[in-house]
Order: C-alpha cells, then sequence, then structure tokens
C-alpha cells in the first residue's frame, strides 16, 4: 500500500514529506495508522550524526494510532486497537524477561539500524528501499509497520496526541525518578535541563511526595512550566557571583540526594555531580553524540562517595511503564498534558525550529 513519510535522504537534511510503499505487517508485527508522534531531541541528532548509508530514512519513535492489521503470531493486540508506540525489545533475552527492556541484548537491531533482523525494509520507494524500523516503529510516517513489543494498547478514550509522548520522553524522565532514584519526601531532587523529558522528572518526583524538587535551565518559560508543577527555578544566567553548584546546594541543605541530567553539556554534567550531596546519586539520561565524553572532578567523587549512573529510557519496561503514567495522569499526579503543542506534519519544519529555540516544550506532530 501507499502511505506519506516525513523522509531523510541524508545527514542533517530536511525532513521531507513523500509517498512510499509500505508492506505489509510480517507475523511479529502490526500495521498501525499514526494519528501523532512526539517530536524528540534524538530524531534531530541521530539524523544529524548517523553516516551517510544509513538514509534515506524515516525517523520518529513517540508514535500513537490505530492499529489496522495484525500479524499472525502477535497476541493481546486486535484490529482498531488505540496504541501508544515505544521502544523495541527481543521480549525473550535475560534482560527482557527481567523488565529491563531498554537494555535488551538485540536493542541496536532492533532499534538504531533501519531494517529488520533479516536485512528487509518495510518502506520503499522506486529508488530503492527507505531505512525504516526505528525504535521499532519509524512513526513519522502516515502508517507504520511495527514489531509487536513496541506496542502498548491504551484505553481509546485517551487523547492520542496528548499521550504519544509517553512512549518516550515522558517514560525516560518519570522512570529516571519512579524506577531509577525512587526517592523519599524527604529527599532532594535537581533536574538539569527541563524540557520534555525533564519536565517529566519534575512531575515524578513530586508524584512521589518530595517537597525539594529544584529545575535548571537557561529558558525563562520551561522554569516557569517547572514551578508549575512544583518546582524551585533556577536560572545559572541570573545568579550573579553564585555559582549553580553553590545555589544548589544552599537549596537542598548541602547537596541533592539525587540529580537527573538531561541536558548532555558537558560542564552542565560536572556541575550537576558536584552538586550532590554525599553519597549522592546522579542520573544521565542526556547524550550528544558529537560529545560523548564528559569531565568528573575525581576528588569530589571519591571523597563523598557519589554515584554516577546512566539510564535508558528510565530503566522502563513500557508495557508496565506507559500504563502507570497514564494512572498518574488520571489521578492528577503527573500533569504533562499542557506541555504539548501539536503542529500539523506539514509543518515539521517550524515544530524543530519552535522547540530549539524553546519556544515550546513537546511538538507533536497530527496528521
Amino acid at each position: 500500500m501507499r502511505t506519506t513519510v516525513a523522509v531523510v535522504n541524508g545527514p542533517g537534511e530536511e525532513f521531507v514529506l513523500e509517498e512510499v510503499e509500505v508492506d505489509g505487517p510480517r507475523p511479529d508485527e502490526v500495521l498501525v495508522r499514526i494519528v501523532a508522534t512526539g517530536l524528540c531531541h534524538t530524531d534531530l541528532s541521530l539524523r544529524d550524526t548517523l553516516p551517510a548509508e544509513m538514509f534515506p530514512r524515516v525517523f520518529g519513535h513517540e508514535g500513537a494510532g490505530v492499529v489496522e492489521e495484525v500479524g499472525v503470531e502477535v497476541t493481546g493486540v486486535s484490529v482498531g486497537d488505540h496504541v501508544v508506540l515505544s521502544l523495541a525489545s527481543c521480549r525473550e533475552c535475560a534482560r527482557c524477561r527481567d523488565g529491563r527492556a531498554g537494555y535488551c541484548e538485540q536493542t541496536l537491531m532492533l532499534n538504531y539500524m533501519g531494517f529488520r533482523m533479516d536485512g528487509s525494509t518495510s518502506y520503499s520507494r522506486e529508488a530503492g528501499p527507505v531505512y525504516g524500523h526505528f525504535f521499532g516503529q519509524s512513526s513519522f510516517a502516515q502508517h507504520a509497520v511495527v514489531l509487536a513489543s513496541s506496542v502498548i494498547v491504551v484505553d481509546p478514550s485517551l487523547d492520542l496526541t496528548r499521550i504519544a509522548p509517553y512512549g518516550c520522553g515522558f517514560m525516560a524522565g518519570s522512570g529516571s525518578v519512579l524506577n531509577v532514584a525512587q526517592p523519599q519526601p524527604d529527599d532532594s531532587v535537581v533536574v538539569y535541563g527541563v524540557g520534555a523529558v525533564g519536565l517529566a522528572a519534575v512531575a515524578a518526583a513530586r508524584a512521589s511526595g518530595v517537597e525539594t524538587v529544584v529545575a535548571v535551565d537557561l529558558q525563562p518559560s520551561r522554569l516557569e512550566a517547572a514551578e508549575k508543577l512544583g518546582a524551585i527555578g533556577v536560572d545559572p544566567a541570573g545568579l550573579g557571583e553564585t555559582t549553580v553548584v553553590d545555589k544548589v546546594k544552599e537549596l537542598t541543605g548541602g547537596g541533592a540526594t539525587y540529580g537527573i541530567e538531561t541536558t548532555a553539556v558537558p560542564s552542565v554534567l560536572k556541575e550537576a555531580a558536584q552538586s550532590l550531596g554525599v553519597q549522592g546519586t546522579l542520573v544521565v539520561l542526556g547524550l550528544d553524540m558529537s560529545r560523548p565524553e564528559f569531565p568528573v572532578d575525581a576528588i569530589d567523587l571519591l571523597q563523598n562517595g557519589k554515584i554516577l549512573r546512566g539510564s535508558v529510557e528510565g530503566d522502563s519496561d513500557p508495557r508496565e511503564m506507559v500504563p502507570r503514567m497514564l494512572r498518574l495522569n488520571a489521578e492528577g499526579k503527573f500533569p504533562v498534558d499542557d506541555l504539548v503543542t501539536t503542529y500539523p506534519f506539514t509543518e515539521i519544519s517550524a515544530a524543530i525550529a519552535d522547540v530549539v529555540a524553546g519556544r515550546v516544550v513537546k511538538p507533536v506532530l497530527v496528521w
């Protein structure tokens, strides 16, 4: 069948709407008519850094839509189901069986390479195959052939344009708090970079009953959003002679119990680690492929017993975490709906410009 996708033809090039062929689902796949897809920094980062031989490519990994066809081996998903899409996993390796889907032994092949395990692609055009299967879905498309492990069935009464980001951005942020840090009310949580991921972390910390939640960012609009969620906003540019480290230690009574780092800026990550209290933990979520290393204050780290810990998607199993976030949202404890700004797919370039400039928090593209 024919469908429309937002394709990138080479590293760093623009997203272009184009009609392509999409084949039907294999036995372990599902065909989804995409209603909405969140735009994530990872889509832009990998567009700019993947090698030329991995293009043309369809990105998009925060899809939500309606199931149109189900492979013969798929269970628990039916035609007409409303679904949120997330990362793909084999569901069979020891890590998957242990609930650590983000660390699946087949993560690289299933989420990043652009083709199925047998080397085939679901999208093609006259000039040849188009790489897809990004996070098991490549949902910058009107129709996506999705690996069954990426599919989470949701209540059909929910607004798919609001919950599409639950498949990645909101899950990574909330999971870093709820699954990794697991703070107690008298702990302190400091979030560095309060875009969509960071604000989800703020919301999750407040949902956990944490009284002292601090948000560090340079964007006044994002600090305002964090403050609405119950955080204390800190703008490094407005501190004068005071350093971020000193300000955080002042607000947290000597240093944060937990830090959540989303910016991938090496200098910020170093400050975030220095801002921890004794035996504090920094959960690192941000990654800039062009700057894959960051400095550490080794003396501070060792003398104070601090922990620096990476996390994929907040150590979440999407099948458990997406419903959990939806329950918290329904209870009024995870109020992230207002962070979403919708755009028609035809305005994908405007959505990119707006989120890069900090004018919006979470753009969601809608067909």
